[in-house]
């Protein structure tokens, strides 16, 4: 497969290009899992949507421009490729922004999109419970409709959070039908953490910083406008938001394809000492060609939802890809620079080297989350493959 762009897309690339060289920090921000580091990005948030470069899939209208998905895919490779900076609202633009521009009511385009645009408003996930992990058809936490429907009221517990430490909403699941079961009588609800009721409690990661969190509701009230869907209605509403985490808008493949380069990049800095175990250059470059044939791949799922397609349970293939090949790759670039690798990744003088263990202990996490990779496993072999249940 050949890519050629038009006149129209290099020109727009050579745009990106030159916002970014005049607007990406000179010194890398600090991790958006310190709270410090979060307000910074929460301000590179809003420096981007200055630009319209929040999210540029999103109509004119909405802070965005009107991009299409090719012209999307060639913003990550130039955003990557200027070593940008992580979007710590990616659980809003990327997730719940697309879900709430199909399902959303006007009023809730209105008030939501735009403090999601501009960083004001960070999103995380509600998904996960104790003993509902993947199986989001297992969630126990309920929502109860007041007596005069004005309001619902929640209980429960949601856990590993994503970005809830520091994060003003969250978006998630909750059963508001008591006799249903599995993914009947879910409804998808929109919540403010600073409502009374609501307690966040971190959850360290490898690193030790609280990249996650638990959230517990008691008694807490929230406006029945912030339904978002039908009651009852919140499987479906989140299999359409599964489908762009899993897909295609959470994990590009520009971040692979420049984790790919680096990782060239530092065997050929390391080929001599690399180079006593010979398996490790066939290694590197299978990593690279994989990452280039994500890339392709996502070209032409790309222009099949251009031209009207959906993605369907494929999307499970494409969790599973892209992250054993963020593993993969990682863990090569620890076998090359060998005891080097120890250096903590938050360390003074760890410079590039510890960003390699900080992005292998950050990969271990994602066959885990997105939908574990054995339920994307089972839904690939009931769903495109056809086989029984048992």
């Amino acid at each position: 497969m050949q890519l050629e762009y038009t006149e129209q897309q290099n020109a727009f690339r050579q745009e990106v290009r030159a916002w970014l060289a005049a607007n990406v920090p000179a010194e890398p921000l600090q991790s958006f899992d310190t709270e410090l580091g979060f307000q910074q990005h929460r301000e590179w948030e809003a420096k981007l949507y200055e630009g319209r470069w929040g999210m540029i899939t999103w109509p004119e209208e909405m802070g965005g421009r009107g991009a299409d998905l090719l012209q999307w895919l060639i913003f990550e490779e130039e955003y990557y490729a200027a070593r940008a900076p992580l979007r710590v609202n990616q659980n809003g633009i990327f997730l719940l922004g697309p879900t709430l521009m199909e399902y959303g009511t006007d009023d809730q385009k209105k008030r939501f999109l735009n403090g999601m645009a501009t960083g004001k408003d960070i999103w995380c996930q509600g998904w996960s419970e104790p003993n509902a992990g993947s199986d989001m058809a297992a969630i126990r936490s309920t929502a109860t409709l007041s007596e005069d429907g004005s309001h619902y009221i929640i209980n429960g517990q949601k856990t590993w959070s994503t970005r809830a430490v520091w994060a003003d909403w969250c978006f998630g699941m909750f059963r508001t039908d008591p006799e249903s079961a599995r993914h009947k009588g879910l409804t998808f609800i929109l919540v403010p953490l600073e409502t009374e009721g609501i307690t966040v409690r971190p959850i360290p990661q490898l690193d030790g910083l609280p990249g996650f969190a638990e959230i517990f509701f008691d008694n807490v009230k929230v406006p029945v406008d912030c339904r978002l869907g039908g009651e009852g209605e919140g499987w479906s509403v989140a299999m359409a938001t599964a489908g762009f985490e899993r897909g295609l808008m959470l994990r590009s493949p520009a971040r692979f394809q420049e984790t790919a380069k680096r990782l060239v990049n530092l065997y050929k800095a390391n080929q001599e000492s690399a180079d006593q175990d010979p398996a490790v250059r066939d290694a590197v470059l299978r990593a690279y060609m994989d990452a280039e044939a994500y890339a392709l791949t996502t070209y032409q799922t790309a222009c099949r939802l251009m031209q009207g397609g959906k993605i369907g349970a494929e999307a499970s293939t494409n969790k599973i890809f892209w992250s054993e090949l963020d593993q993969q790759m990682h863990g090569l670039g620890l076998k090359i620079l060998g005891a080097r690798a120890e250096l903590l990744p938050h360390a003074p003088d760890a410079g590039d080297v510890g960003s390699w263990l900080d992005g292998w202990l950050f990969a271990q996490s994602g066959p885990i989350y997105a939908g574990t990779n054995e339920i994307q496993r089972n839904i690939i072999a009931e769903r495109l493959l056809g086989m029984p249940r048992k």
